[in-house]
């Protein structure tokens, strides 16, 4: 439910639905014509001083990592990505990245908001919100190269637990450093990497929210976006937290 499962040069899987396989052909085209509409420029890293929401976020940072930690501490709560989305199979294989939904693309999911009251009231605060979860990453971790799915939202990071060593994103050719309690906003659709060679686990709170754009951008963006919503990109993902939740 974060980003499209191949790299830019690698096809979608001919056993997913035709929406998907369509979808990801379109995608280029809807974001070059989104592109000359977008209020915060389109940059692959984006100014925080455009989403003044996120001081909130900051100043909490410490209750949402002790949120974040009790998830991490009981077994099985935390799933691999690749376990939830059949759209990460590819960049999730290793089993190393897992996530603990809030939200996805609208989506609430019940049971994980119960357990973090302090994460989920400072979401509600966030203009657009689509998505909202601890991304977790393991010791070892890496994540190959992949894009988002759509220039029509823009991701932050919190980052709640950073291991020394060596840690990083590749962002379109450069690399991103994260700093506990700081964010980093930016564009997914650019091609990034991340790698995790430390010893300790990396947590981040990842959102993703709507992409600040002028008509017809919006219109054009949340169209795009419903469709996304309704495929099963987004649908088995539901079901697929629900089971992992609810086994038998």
């Amino acid at each position: 439910m974060y980003s499209q499962v191949t790299a830019p040069s690698d096809p979608i899987s001919p056993r997913r639905p035709l929406a998907i396989r369509v979808g990801s052909k379109l995608r280029p085209h809807i974001d070059q014509m989104m592109a000359p509409f977008s209020l915060v420029g389109n940059d692959a890293v984006l100014d925080s001083a455009n989403f003044p929401w996120v001081d909130a976020l900051r100043s909490n940072w410490r209750a949402i990592r002790e949120e974040a930690l009790a998830v991490t501490r009981e077994p099985n709560a935390v799933p691999p990505l690749s376990k939830i989305s059949p759209d990460h199979q590819r960049i999730g294989a290793d089993q190393g990245w897992r996530s603990f939904f809030l939200v996805g693309y609208g989506a609430r999911i019940e049971q994980n908001i119960e357990r973090c009251p302090v994460t989920t009231s400072l979401l509600k605060h966030v203009p657009g919100l689509n998505s909202g979860f601890f991304s977790i990453l393991r010791p070892g971790t890496h994540i190959p190269r992949h894009t988002g799915v759509t220039k029509g939202l823009i991701t932050c990071h919190l980052a709640l637990v950073v291991p020394e060593g060596p840690l990083r994103m590749n962002l379109n050719g450069e690399d991103q450093h994260w700093r506990e309690g700081e964010t980093l906003f930016f564009d997914d659709t650019y091609p990034h990497e991340v790698w995790n060679e430390t010893g300790g686990t990396r947590i981040v709170l990842l959102i993703q929210f709507e992409r600040p754009l002028r008509q017809p951008g919006r219109a054009i963006a949340r169209a795009f976006l419903d469709g996304i919503k309704r495929s099963a990109f987004v649908q088995d993902a539901v079901a697929n937290i629900d089971r992992w939740q609810n086994p038998g």
